[in-house]
């Protein structure tokens, strides 16, 4: 079975999410993109993080964020959240997630997170299991940029192309 490279999800902006202009908050997106990767995890890799950290006392923990706000998410929007996993080594992961509206036509936001593989009972790194790095061989989807900025660049090139 081949697995996805590329998963998404579609969920509504909620109230207590927004600004007082009716936005998603800022800080509120971060929530958005980890809630859809944790969610995606478990429905199409069988990796539950909690049900790790609670039997093995090993799970990842956020390691940096790079994130560009490109439009508003607007309160009770529908939004479609895309992510893949673009890098990996022995103990790190990064993960680049997207936002966009409903039909996909604006990228709301683009966001690059990193991971540490981390033992909770020894509060130190810990390195991928053979098990994982199949895994992450299996659905790796690298991109073509070195820097989130380059990244970003791309995607307002595309969107002035259009």
């Amino acid at each position: 079975m081949t697995l996805p490279k590329i998963v998404n999800s579609k969920t509504k902006i909620r109230f207590q999410d927004c600004d007082p202009f009716n936005h998603l908050n800022n800080g509120s997106y971060i929530n958005y993109f980890m809630n859809h990767r944790e969610d995606q995890l478990l429905k199409h890799y069988n990796i539950d993080i909690y049900k790790m950290a609670q039997k093995i006392g090993i799970s990842w923990v956020s390691s940096s964020n790079q994130i560009a706000y490109l439009k508003p998410a607007f309160l009770m929007e529908t939004v479609i959240i895309e992510s893949q996993l673009i890098y990996y080594d022995s103990s790190q992961l990064k993960v680049e997630m997207r936002m966009y509206n409903e039909d996909k036509s604006q990228l709301k936001a683009i966001i690059w997170c990193g991971f540490v593989h981390f033992n909770l009972l020894k509060q130190s790194r810990e390195q991928h299991s053979e098990a994982l790095i199949a895994l992450f061989k299996s659905i790796i989807s690298p991109i073509d940029r070195a820097t989130f900025e380059e990244r970003v660049l791309e995607f307002k090139r595309i969107k002035t192309e259009i």
